[in-house]
């Protein structure tokens, strides 16, 4: 007995040695496969990531900041291969992905959901998530700190972003920073007041309404705020918003004089071909790619493809089974009375080869 309880002790020492590599446990996990590609986030180099550190140093020197919406693994990769500095998983979720006519739907669980999957999939952008309507508007403050830790925690994000402008929303942004946590303002159309602006109307096109836009991104950066972002105002507007914050200011329908520029994947992609959805995208948005074309194509070739039978065909059936195997699994079939099954196998394979 002894000598088993050395043993283990030795075998436990080995696996405690501050040289043996984690993922080493991984791979002999059973339940993990050698050649996984959905496993999770990759190991991270902190030389390689985004942070608020980068996002400085590039305003500093000048240099534009891209950012572009995320909401699950896939679009994620995408974004991480072409080098976009922000992954923004946005309450615009609501509207691209669940189909609602705004952003107010969304609830905070959903969110998370899109967190993770996004999170799965970046390992270089600085990964922002939006706060849910309804999620931080409480008076108490708490309750905004208490959904940006589990965006944070749950949600696997590097950072939040709010909707400015009332001044319980300036003061969660600073309750939210001071609570160690990375925020991003957001000024200009505000999507989640549309009951309050009366729809999505562009915002400092008059003179009240400009200067408040340029007032509240100052109150944005006072509370702690590392970026603001502008959308929908006159590029005057935005440009002496830019002019005067310390912090960089992200543009999204507000003209090519702020610190970088912010879409929704969707529209940029040009994903949305209904007529729809063709009606409603945005004036300023640029459509990089015709996308949805390309998808409406595929899924009508692929219809054609199976209905006229010619989709597997033999070139996509590539799993195969031995003559010795066929004729053992021919008579068990016929053991049981399954003689129309035996008929349909034993003709599947004289096709088939």
């Amino acid at each position: 007995m002894a000598a088993i309880m050395h043993r283990l002790s030795q075998s436990c020492a080995a696996f405690t040695k501050p040289t043996f590599k984690i993922s080493y446990h991984v791979r002999c996990m059973s339940n993990i496969p050698e050649s996984t590609v959905y496993g999770g986030p990759k190991p991270q180099n902190p030389d390689e990531r985004v942070t608020l550190t980068t996002l400085r140093t590039k305003h500093r020197k000048g240099e534009a900041i891209t950012m572009v919406t995320a909401y699950d693994y896939p679009s994620a990769v995408h974004l991480d291969t072409a080098g976009i500095d922000i992954a923004l998983v946005g309450d615009s979720a609501s509207m691209v992905v669940h189909g609602h006519d705004t952003t107010l739907p969304i609830t905070l669980e959903e969110m998370l959901v899109h967190c993770r999957a996004v999170a799965r999939g970046a390992k270089r952008p600085l990964l922002v998530g939006d706060l849910a309507f309804g999620t931080y508007e409480s008076s108490s403050q708490q309750q905004a700190v208490d959904t940006a830790v589990r965006v944070l925690k749950e949600g696997g994000m590097d950072a939040i972003k709010l909707e400015g402008g009332a001044p319980s929303r300036i003061s969660a942004a600073k309750h939210i920073v001071e609570a160690g946590i990375a925020v991003m303002g957001h000024v200009g159309l505000t999507p989640q007041a549309i009951s309050v602006l009366g729809g999505f109307r562009p915002q400092g096109r008059n003179v009240l309404s400009a200067v408040k836009v340029v007032e509240t991104a100052l109150a944005l950066q006072e509370a702690g705020c590392f970026s603001v972002v502008l959308e929908c105002v006159p590029a005057p507007v935005a440009a002496a918003a830019t002019s005067v914050l310390q912090v960089p200011t992200i543009g999204i329908g507000a003209g090519p004089f702020c610190s970088g520029q912010v879409l929704v994947y969707h529209d940029l992609l040009g994903m949305m071909q209904h007529p729809h959805h063709a009606k409603v995208t945005p004036k300023f948005c640029k459509q990089f790619a015709q996308i949805g074309e390309g998808i409406n194509k595929a899924l009508s070739e692929y219809r054609q493809e199976v209905e006229n039978r010619s989709f597997p065909g033999l070139a996509y059936s590539p799993y195969k089974i031995n003559t010795v195997e066929v004729d053992g699994f021919l008579k068990e079939l016929q053991k049981m009375g399954l003689d129309k099954a035996a008929t349909a196998a034993a003709e599947a394979a004289e096709k088939v080869g």
